[in-house]
This record gives structure tokens, sequence and C-alpha cells, in this order.
């Protein structure tokens, strides 16, 4: 494993995290027992995995509840752990920054730890991110003193609220949806790197279609569900295009690579609902991808893929 600057009081995190949603019970996902997950947290620790990214919502609480049992067996001081704020344990959202202190005592509670690394909002709306305009950042920064919580950010999908967020806040984590098919955050990756902000890389294999399981007839009956038959077409043509570009190289591991490929980003966090899944993600850090072919995905995402505007 090898290990990048996450934030200056938190100890380096390993290039791929375990995103955790998938823990909890009832995820919207393969479901897995509590001792899976566990089990899972374990094998990721053991193979020199210490970022871990979870929420309330995650399982309505049983995520972070199920990671902070898996926690319990390693040094606090060795681990890192993201949550967020917005999406609540019951099911719902608030992002009333009078409800910030009890998010953030509920994760730890649930986490069973006194601080997290970080908190950042997660994905909202947004008039919340400019610090300017909102009374959020003032709590997050008590928390922060208070020794509760150790940095602040969001999670975030354009460069333009990226670009809002850093300019306007003291934030210095920002967890960006950034892959081969979607890459407007790497705008703001030089303005990250300026500030010293660490980059999460969510949704690196583009909801599974960067594992190449999917073709133009697929269909779906969970979130995906949201995907126009022209949608699915689209993406479908669209990683038959990448295979090409990548040869005989293994879509997944290229996916992740990717991602890491760019010095802003501190950590991938790729789905994994199984072991197996998760031992497969670990290899792509022993097959880096070469310099001219992550240009030649960059000059991919420019001339075929930008203007698209591709629907998460």
């Amino acid at each position: 494993m090898k290990y990048k600057q996450f934030i200056k009081e938190s100890p380096a995190v390993s290039e791929i995290g375990l995103g955790a949603w998938q823990l909890g019970v009832n995820s919207g996902w393969k479901g897995m027992t509590e001792q899976e997950a566990i089990d899972m947290v374990h094998y990721a620790f053991d193979n020199g995995i210490n970022f871990f990214d979870t929420a309330p919502n995650y399982g309505h609480g049983t995520g972070e509840s199920r990671l902070g049992k898996g926690l319990k067996a390693f040094d606090r001081d060795k681990i890192v752990v993201n949550t967020k704020f917005g999406h609540t344990d019951d099911g719902g959202t608030n992002w009333e920054s009078s409800h910030i202190r009890k998010s953030v005592e509920g994760s730890l509670k649930r986490l069973q730890v006194d601080y997290v690394d970080s908190v950042i909002f997660h994905n909202p709306p947004s008039s919340f991110l400019d610090g300017n305009k909102n009374d959020h950042y003032e709590i997050l920064e008590r928390l922060k003193e208070e020794g509760k919580i150790k940095a602040y950010g969001a999670s975030l999908d354009t460069y333009e609220d990226i670009k809002l967020l850093l300019e306007t806040t003291g934030s210095k984590v920002v967890e960006a949806f950034f892959n081969i098919l979607h890459q407007d955050a790497a705008r703001a990756f030089k303005i990250a790197e300026e500030n010293e902000v660490a980059i999460i890389a969510k949704i690196p294999l583009d909801s599974g279609w960067l594992t190449g399981k999917y073709n133009a007839e697929s269909t779906f009956n969970d979130i995906r569900a949201r995907w126009s038959r022209k949608d699915i077409e689209t993406r479908a043509r669209l990683v038959d295009e990448i295979q090409d570009i990548i040869g005989d190289r293994n879509l997944v591991h290229s996916a992740i690579s990717f991602c890491l490929a760019f010095d802003a980003v501190s950590t991938v966090i790729p789905g994994n609902t199984t072991i197996a899944q998760l031992e497969s993600n670990l290899k792509s850090i022993e097959n880096p991808l070469p310099v001219e072919l992550v240009q030649k995905l960059q000059d991919f995402y420019a001339g075929r893929v930008k203007q698209l505007q591709l629907p998460w």
C-alpha cells in the first residue's frame, strides 16, 4: 500500500480507502451481516487500508455502528475516519446549522470514537457552500477547537461548487465525484493543492459501469433506475471505447489507477460488497497507468465525453 498526505493533523492515508456505505443494514445494495461487515473492516486494515469513509444515513446509522465495532480492534491514531452531515440517520435530510453538533456527536457515539478526522457536507444544495452567507462553518470551527473534528469540507460533484467552497470557507477536505467519465472536478485540483485541501475521489467506477459488467441491454431496479435507455446505451458505448484505449489492461484497475494518477487525490474509495471485490480493487496499486495513457483518457473525456453531459 502507498500513502499520501490527507490533512496536517492526521496520518497519511492509504491510496485506496474503504467506502463504508455497504456495511449497514438495508443500505440499498447487497446486504451483509454484522460479522461480515466487521470482517471486511479487519481485512481492509490488515491489507494496509487506514482511511474509512462513512455517513449517518448509511444503513440508518448501522453503517457507522458496524464500522466503529470493526475499528475498535486497532489503534485510533493509526486510523483516519471521514463522516458526513446533512443526510440523517433516520433517512431524512437536515442542512440547518443548528443540527451540525447533534449530527457529529451522534456519529462519534456510533463510531465509538472521541473525534473524527473530518466531517463533510453530504452533497448539499449549492446554497450552503458559501461561507460568507452561512454560519455552518463557524460551528464547524468550534467543533475543531473542541477536538471533536480535525477538519471539515463537503462531498461535491462539480468544479463550480468546489471552487465556491474553497474560496469562502476554511474547508480542508473535498470528496469529489471523479472518474474517467466525469472529470469536471479535476479543474479544481490546482486550487485544492494550493490550499492544502485533501481530495477524496468518490464513485471511481462510475456506479459499476467501469467494471465492464454492464452493456447496452442492462436494466436496473435500484437507485440506478434513474438512467434512461438512451443513457444506458450511451454509457455502454463509451465504456467500449475506453476498453479500446486501455487495450488488454484490467478496466477496474485502470479506472482506479486513473484517479490515483493525480497528485491532488489523497485517496480513492471504490465500493466493495464482498472481500473478493476489495481484494481485486487493492490490486490497482500494482498497475499504475503510464502518463501517456492518462493523457489519452483525459483527451477522450475532453473530446468525446464532456459535451454529452452524462447524468450521474
